[in-house]
């Protein structure tokens, strides 16, 4: 008989290394990776490039005409917005700094809530985000929540920027990241939170190869009973 193939579900606050947890996951497992991160930084995009206000009503009006396409290239994921590759642009500060905001409104988690359970409808999926194990999948086999120190995932957040050719103070992506862990778990609308079955982990000393061996063994133990 086929394995079964389940879903991961991977939270947490920025920077506590879910994305780059997951993909390591989903490469080793064979399974499809969903940032679904990515997807409403990819709105932001969309917002800023409009010269709307930053009204939930004006941005819904955005929602039916963008497309929004993830695929796996040689470099890793590819994020794509009506066809254009904007894998580089949803990184950038500006991005970040309205991402956790347009990702509260109800209209933008709908729209992409339905996408993201219809990627993984099947199984075979790893997906990280902040609500995943308890508002978009709550019934995955697996979910893993991860927690750091605000100074270690700001530190990473800091080495991922320059790799990429931007410079920022520790201090100034310390006090985003405060600010954001805020409204995240503040939000009325699927705030971040541990579900109650999930599994944390603090990943403040560990390596993402150690981060990476965990999730895969408490999925190999799923994987067993089923």
């Amino acid at each position: 008989m086929a394995r079964k193939e389940i879903i991961i579900a991977i939270d947490g606050p920025a920077g506590s290394g879910k994305s780059t947890t997951a993909r390591f996951v989903a490469n080793k497992l064979n399974y499809i990776y969903i940032d679904t991160g990515a997807m409403y930084r990819t709105v932001a995009l969309a917002w800023l490039r409009s010269g709307l206000n930053f009204l939930e009503k004006e941005i819904e009006t955005l929602l039916p005409n963008l497309h929004i396409e993830m695929q796996q290239g040689e470099a890793g994921q590819i994020v794509l917005l009506n066809g254009e590759d904007v894998s580089a642009e949803i990184r950038k500060p500006e991005v970040t700094k309205y991402s956790s905001s347009i990702s509260a409104f109800g209209s933008v988690r709908e729209k992409l809530v339905a996408q993201q359970r219809e990627m993984g409808v099947n199984g075979g999926v790893v997906m990280d985000g902040r609500d995943i194990g308890t508002v978009v999948f709550p019934d995955a086999e697996l979910k893993i929540f991860l927690i750091a120190s605000v100074k270690t995932r700001a530190e990473r957040r800091q080495k991922e920027l320059m790799a990429k050719g931007h410079d920022e103070s520790l201090e100034s992506i310390i006090n985003a990241m405060q600010e954001r862990d805020k409204n995240d778990s503040s939000r009325e609308i699927s705030p971040l939170r541990k579900a109650e079955d999930a599994i944390e982990l603090d990943t403040s000393d560990m390596t993402i190869e150690q981060q990476c061996d965990f999730v895969i063994s408490k999925a190999s133990e799923i994987l067993k009973y089923i």
